[in-house]
């Protein structure tokens, strides 16, 4: 089956030191429709990345060069671009730096393709996601929604592309009670339970960037923003 032009014209980086891994990762996300290119060092995805002009990039933490924290903190700084870390470790230190530094999404190894291939699906989705609304205000938290712009007492505050569309889908339903599953489902495209970290990682990193007391944690369910009266 022939697949739709608009993901043909997807470009995917994948970066990973491990040949096997990495052109294993390409074969079948070319198999999927994809155009894609491999690096084996950060120095080299960093300059690819930026000359392939990615749509997305599947990359691994450990790099030689410089590890992919380093990759994806220098193309974050150029343009937004959605970013699927790979990590072989099970803790949670890889995810969290990671996260911090504009991963979108992780996968740790072992991992399987399929699974890989609908994060890169819904990462996609998301990034296409077209905005309707224009600006929120929330107590001294100003969000140009359509310029993705975030500001507290004026100051411009940097969100990474998750983070900014977390504190979004938060602020559609002020004050409501949102479980960690729906908000993977509904802000990363994807719904597993086991996965929740990655929404208190974000959540996490929103309060430290915008204040502690504007996203509550409705204990045994999830998030809820409270809009200030």
């Amino acid at each position: 089956m022939t697949k739709p032009d608009r993901v043909s014209q997807r470009r995917v980086l994948v970066v990973d030191d491990e040949r096997t891994i990495s052109e294993s990762i390409a074969a079948r996300l070319r198999a999927e429709g994809y155009d894609v290119r491999v690096a084996f060092d950060g120095p080299t995805a960093v300059s690819e990345c930026e000359a392939f002009g990615a749509d997305l990039v599947v990359l691994d933490v450990m790099l030689p060069g410089f590890d992919g924290l380093e990759v994806c903190r220098r193309i974050q700084a150029s343009r937004p671009v959605p970013v699927l870390m790979l990590t072989a470790r099970a803790d949670e230190t890889d995810m969290v730096i990671g996260l911090g530094v504009g991963a979108d999404d992780y996968l740790s190894k072992p991992f399987s393709m399929r699974v890989l291939v609908a994060r890169v699906s819904a990462l996609l989705r998301r990034a296409d996601r077209a905005v309707d609304a224009d600006l929120l205000v929330l107590g001294e938290v100003s969000v140009d929604v359509s310029a993705r712009l975030v500001r507290v007492a004026g100051a411009e505050v940097h969100l990474t592309r998750t983070e900014f569309d977390l504190l979004v889908h938060l602020a559609s339903r002020p004050r409501a009670a949102i479980a960690r599953e729906t908000l993977l489902e509904q802000v990363w495209g994807w719904g597993d339970a086991a996965s929740s970290r990655t929404v208190d990682s974000h959540v996490k990193a929103l309060r430290r960037k915008l204040g502690g007391e504007l996203i509550r944690t409705v204990h045994g369910v999830g998030y809820a923003l409270e809009v200030p009266r």
